[in-house]
């Protein structure tokens, strides 16, 4: 028997509010399953609801960043902040949006050592100083962003999506959020 995926009670989908059983079911329906974050999540639908809204504004949007881009700051981020559960989950999307099964052990390790350009690299550098050391942003980590061609609205992106996974990462770690096992293998090998 695996163990609870929250430490805090989980509701039964029968006994959630509509909305929020219905976007469960939309995610079971895209996905296989239903990823643990969205059950621990629902132990409060206020919360749930303005947590997915954020998510969904920062990762569903069209960017200058793409979508496994963000998915990198996620991941490196999370890893940093020792989030097992956003690590795994987020490390899963972003093999399948990079179409790479490597790249998400890389950055969740050592982005430094990873296959990325410099320009990923000078994101990352970015996105681990807003969530571990934020009141160190000065004006010339701007510059360098900007060096690489990144926008106003980018930075503000790099910088939004490492603040509300840091979030993320501590609601995970205080909740103790299991990754489910189907994360682990997504991406890793090809479809048969």
């Amino acid at each position: 028997m695996n163990p609870p995926i929250s430490r805090f009670p989980v509701p039964e989908l029968d006994q959630l509010p509509e909305d929020m059983r219905q976007r469960i079911l939309e995610v079971q329906e895209k996905s296989g399953f239903i990823p643990n974050v969205f059950l621990t999540l629902a132990h409060r639908p206020d919360e749930f609801r303005a947590f997915f809204a954020y998510h969904d504004a920062l990762m569903e949007k069209p960017s200058g960043l793409s979508k496994a881009e963000r998915e990198m700051i996620v991941v490196a981020t999370s890893g940093a902040n020792q989030c097992q559960y956003c690590v795994v989950a987020h490390g899963a999307i972003l093999r399948l949006r990079a179409r790479n099964p490597l790249i998400a052990d890389q950055v969740a390790v050592n982005y430094r050592k990873s296959d990325l350009t410099a320009r990923q690299r000078a994101m990352l550098d970015f996105a681990m100083k807003t969530a571990l050391r934020s009141a160190e942003i000065v004006d010339a980590d701007f510059a360098v962003l900007r060096e690489h061609g990144f926008s106003d609205d980018d930075i503000w992106d790099i910088g939004a999506v490492a603040a509300f996974f840091a979030m993320s990462n501590r609601l995970a770690n205080l909740s103790s959020m299991r990754p489910n096992d189907e994360f682990f293998l997504l991406g890793r090998l090809p479809k048969s």
